[in-house]
């Protein structure tokens, strides 16, 4: 049932400030709250995000872009970032992190999705959301950002990882930034290289920019330079800041190229070799389970594998879905090795490991 539409709801959004305060200060609940806003209009809460589906538009044959408008609580997101999104399969609440490639006026923001092979979240998105479906968002987060300064910028991108590219891309040519600027998409097939139209009619119209694909599979059509990334690829481009995003193994093999300034985001974890560990006592206190684990998996990996579901999304840190509460004992961060014993404070239970028995709120 909609009362009203979701412009008014935005608009009328400053009204929910006294309601805040009340559920601030315990005198309210706010999912009492959102349980009224809601029943007046789908996309209405009072912090959480929420979104109607505006369209959909294949721009590969295996991405999709959606266009969505969100309620009132999107506040300060930027082109580039990346955002949760949740939906519920079969009674279990899935998140994954998707880049936002478009954010405009009027909370009109844009994602596009990469069909991957077995998935659930994506294969559910992208075969039966319809337009006019309500979704709901969780927190922005990303450092990638545009060199305003530099005398050229390059942008690679491996498969999925031109989403956020673009983002800033747009935003930068729209604003009127006049230095060069390349991008080159690597991809495995002609079908994924996406946004190809939009790309070509931003070369028409921005003389400055210039866009090339490059195929990394066995097959590709002759018109198709073919290879992956290599040193010669960057040739030409000295004084240039550079962007990269892709597969953890991708954003290396351009570290290794690049000595200029460079700015990287990957999509996946970079593999780690997991040498045997040493037993320790996980109690997951929410859930009532102690059991035997060890301290060189993740604890993300030892809470699946001992039934358990916790929310997750990147599985590598960024998008901090998998966030719970140290309640005792001391956990390692399997990137860097430092330890953390403060309880009562939050930790990601994908990127830290038990370095000794510990209590978690999960």
């Amino acid at each position: 049932m909609t009362l009203f539409p979701l412009a008014w709801g935005r608009a009328l959004a400053p009204l929910l400030r006294p309601l805040r305060w009340l559920v601030a200060h315990a005198w309210l609940r706010e999912s009492e709250i959102d349980g009224v806003l809601a029943w007046l209009q789908p996309t209405w809460r009072l912090n959480r995000v929420f979104a109607r589906v505006e369209g959909r538009e294949w721009v590969s044959q295996d991405m999709l872009a959606l266009r969505l408008r969100c309620n009132g609580n999107a506040r300060g997101w930027k082109a580039g970032q990346h955002v949760q999104l949740y939906l519920v399969l079969d009674g279990v609440r899935h998140s994954r992190s998707y880049s936002l490639t478009r954010v405009g006026a009027g909370g009109r923001i844009e994602l596009a999705i990469r069909r991957q092979p077995g998935g659930r979240l994506s294969n559910r998105l992208l075969d039966h959301l319809a337009v006019g479906s309500v979704l709901e968002l969780g927190a922005v987060g990303g450092e990638l950002h545009w060199p305003a300064q530099a005398g050229g910028v390059a942008l690679l991108a491996a498969g999925s990882g031109i989403t956020p590219l673009l983002g800033l891309l747009r935003e930068a040519l729209a604003r009127g930034f006049s230095a060069p600027v390349r991008l080159l998409h690597y991809v495995r097939e002609a079908g994924q290289c996406a946004f190809v139209g939009e790309l070509r009619q931003l070369m028409q119209e921005y003389p400055n920019f210039s866009v090339s694909w490059s195929l990394t599979g066995v097959q590709a059509p002759a018109q198709f330079p073919v290879g992956r990334l290599c040193a010669e690829h960057l040739a030409g481009l000295d004084g240039f800041s550079l962007l990269a995003c892709g597969s953890a193994g991708f954003v290396e093999s351009v570290r290794s190229y690049w000595a200029g300034p460079l700015q990287i985001e990957a999509f996946t974890a970079p593999a780690r070799r997991v040498e045997p560990g040493s037993a320790v006592q996980l109690q997951f206190v929410r859930s009532r389970q102690a059991m035997q684990g060890d301290n060189a998996h993740s604890l993300l990996e030892q809470a699946e594998a001992h039934g358990l579901r916790p929310a997750h999304g990147c599985r590598q840190g960024i998008c901090a879905s998998c966030t719970c509460t140290l309640l005792a004992g001391t956990v390692r961060d399997l990137r860097n090795g430092e330890l953390f014993a403060e309880p009562g404070q939050p930790i990601r239970l994908c990127i830290n490991a038990p370095h000794g028995d510990v209590q978690i709120d999960l």
